[in-house]
């Protein structure tokens, strides 16, 4: 009788749990469904940055939606390296980069990796401060071609910040044999180096040039966007992805439309100075929350970028015949194997 008892109320207590299981089911409160409903016709694109204000265009991307609007599920990864994503990008692990241009992806290249860059994030543009040449304010150094047999701190050998000096030396008739470039590894190593006078002049960037002159202990030579044009950084796809080349185009009309969104909220100048758009306190409040800054120190220093996010192509093959001739690359890469703007291209054509 016990057991006839036990068998009677193990069936109710089966039969009660199959009811409220297709309750749940029922009423759509069950979460593997709703992440699947969610991602319901989205493609998933794996992205790798890092949290810079020159990410600004995926930030805003993100916020308002682009990408989801162009049918894409953006994962982003985050990293605390250039050179990482590059290697990423290569190997398959993320679809797409964004990040810096440096010697390390060239050799990359170079070494039979395979990727392409196909947009702007990022360069130096005369009359906007991005990155400048700095001494301390006690320096008696005045202009670059008094540098002669000085020494200039760089973050590391290969670098954006040693092309830049090496660009920067060589418009002012000197070569990076005429100095001594010293690697300080970080950008704090830079800031630190300069107010204790160890070299006698480094690089930064904004909005870290701001912060020296505020603190009072350094001052401009030159801004390198005033000296010459530089892609500084970019985005780049993987050969695997830009095989999709619907989902690629999609994700560069998402982009195309971020960048237009920050250029004209944060870039554009009236009689030399910019002047504020619509949206640019939300702007600079998005950059501020991505990467952790106050909004006051994100608004002394925001790189430019093209408005529609179009790539400086003819600097890629400027960049890598210097590192070639410094060199810095193993072998010589042509542009045109890593330079793909029919993306681009293709997506501006279709949100005319």
């Amino acid at each position: 009788m016990r057991k006839k008892k036990s068998l009677l109320w193990m069936a109710l207590l089966a039969l009660l749990v199959l009811l409220a299981t297709c309750g749940d089911n029922a009423s759509g409160t069950n979460s593997d469904d709703a992440q699947q409903s969610d991602s319901e016709g989205l493609t998933t694109v794996e992205l790798g940055m890092l949290k810079l204000t020159s990410s600004a265009p995926l930030f805003i991307g993100i916020e308002h939606g682009l990408f989801e609007e162009e049918g894409i599920d953006l994962q982003v990864n985050w990293f605390d390296a250039a050179q990482p994503i590059a290697v990423a990008v290569t190997g398959g692990d993320i679809d797409v980069g964004a990040t810096g241009i440096t010697a390390s992806l060239y050799n990359m290249v170079a070494g039979g990796e395979e990727l392409l860059i196909v947009a702007d994030k990022g360069r130096e543009q005369e009359g906007y401060s991005s990155t400048a040449l700095l001494v301390h304010n006690d320096s008696d150094i005045e202009s670059v071609e008094e540098l002669k047999g000085k020494q200039i701190g760089i973050t590391q050998t290969g670098s954006t910040y040693h092309y830049m000096a090496g660009r920067l030396l060589e418009e002012h008739g000197l070569t990076t044999d005429d100095v001594e470039l010293v690697p300080l590894n970080s950008i704090p190593g830079l800031m630190e180096t300069l107010e204790s006078e160890q070299v006698d002049a480094v690089l930064l960037n904004e909005p870290n040039i701001s912060l020296v002159l505020e603190e009072g202990y350094g001052k401009v030579i030159e801004q390198i966007g005033d000296a010459f044009d530089y892609q500084t950084s970019g985005i780049f796809f993987s050969n695997a992805f830009a095989e999709d080349e619907e989902t690629a185009v999609n994700f560069m009309k998402a982009y195309a439309k971020a960048t237009q969104y920050y250029y004209d909220a944060v870039l554009v100048k009236e009689d030399g100075e910019i002047v504020p758009g619509e949206n640019y306190e939300e702007v600079i409040n998005i950059i501020a929350e991505y990467t952790d800054q106050e909004p006051q120190l994100i608004e002394s220093g925001l790189p430019y970028m093209d408005r529609d996010g179009v790539l400086l192509s003819e600097d890629i093959q400027t960049q890598i015949d210097w590192y070639a001739k410094e060199n810095l690359i193993d072998a010589n890469v042509n542009a045109e194997d890593i330079v793909n703007t029919e993306f681009l291209e293709q997506a501006l054509n279709e949100l005319e």
